[in-house]
């Protein structure tokens, strides 16, 4: 797929739900009618957005974005009569995290999300994703086995402090632009972004995928 194509469909979801009346919005089908339930796991470099975001989906606080723990949590809601089933990671980008620790993590991960995730939600934060961050990221999913850039979407938080262009010099930030890419250019913008918007992205890698979870 191409930046352009990716662009495309990105602005088409966004005018699709722009086309849905806001009283219809509350009962349009983001899953195909025979999945009843929806494994998201959140990846990224913090915590306290990853949790921001999970809350944000679930319509209440679940996680709290002040403590960290060391471990995987795990957190089910209902949307639009549907299961969904949220696994936030704790920071398994970290430069001295173990080899061993980060598979037992990732065991945990795969335990909770069983038979296995939707979707990877990668929650970034540009001013603070390196080139290192990169790297780790596709280690870590790496771990999760099968084809996991093909059940990934990025959401990219907006920065502590905006600038005019922001958007545009991000999105060619070199370790982002390349993540991007291998998630054949599924991303999205956290700034004045709606929660139907992101439930039809998250349903439309499911779709993609012809409902099936990553292999593992």
């Amino acid at each position: 797929m191409t930046g352009a194509a990716g662009a495309f469909m990105i602005e088409a979801a966004g005018a699709f739900m722009n086309d849905v009346p806001q009283h219809l919005r509350s009962s349009f089908e983001f899953l195909p009618p025979y999945m009843s339930e929806l494994r998201v796991v959140l990846l990224g470099n913090s915590w306290s957005e990853r949790s921001s975001v999970g809350n944000f989906i679930l319509g209440k606080t679940e996680f709290s974005t002040e403590e960290e723990p060391d471990c995987c949590l795990r957190v089910r809601g209902q949307l639009k009569e549907k299961e969904i089933v949220l696994i936030n990671t704790p920071d398994l980008l970290h430069p001295n995290i173990p080899e061993d620790k980060l598979r037992k993590h990732v065991e945990n991960c795969v335990s909770l999300s069983d038979p296995g995730p939707h979707v990877f939600l990668l929650v970034l934060q540009p001013e603070d994703f390196t080139e290192e961050h990169k790297l780790r990221m596709c280690r870590v999913l790496k771990n999760f086995g099968g084809r996991p850039f093909d059940h990934s979407l990025i959401l990219i938080s907006t920065p502590r402090e905006e600038s005019p262009g922001f958007m545009e010099e991000y999105r060619q930030h070199p370790a982002l632009k390349d993540l991007i890419r291998m998630s054949q250019y599924r991303f999205l913008w956290r700034k004045n972004l709606e929660l139907a918007e992101l439930l039809t992205r998250l349903g439309q890698i499911v779709k993609e995928n012809n409902g099936e979870h990553l292999n593992l």
